[in-house]
């Protein structure tokens, strides 16, 4: 039986790699007045529902995604949160 859960993926750039983004950004709020800020890094959030057999099935499905799809294994780093949803009655 397979059971539903909820994923919250964020993937970020390596630290070695450089962030043209968020090097832009910084600059913006550097204008804007917030000097305090000494860095910012871009990534994506992406949010995945999927059913599997168990949660290690759940995390092994995710981890595939993530290298083959969802994430650039070469320049960046992704985690993920998985959370079991209840079955609806």
């Amino acid at each position: 039986m397979s059971h539903p859960y909820q994923a919250k993926i964020y993937v970020t750039l390596r630290p070695s790699v450089l962030d043209p983004a968020g090097t832009a950004v910084r600059s913006g709020l550097t204008h804007m007045g917030y000097t305090n800020v000494e860095q910012v890094r871009i990534g994506k959030y992406i949010e995945v529902s999927l059913t599997a057999e168990n949660e290690d099935a759940a995390r092994q499905q995710l981890d595939r995604m993530c290298d083959q799809l969802l994430a650039n294994p070469v320049i960046e780093n992704y985690r993920f949160e998985l959370q079991a949803l209840s079955a609806i009655a």
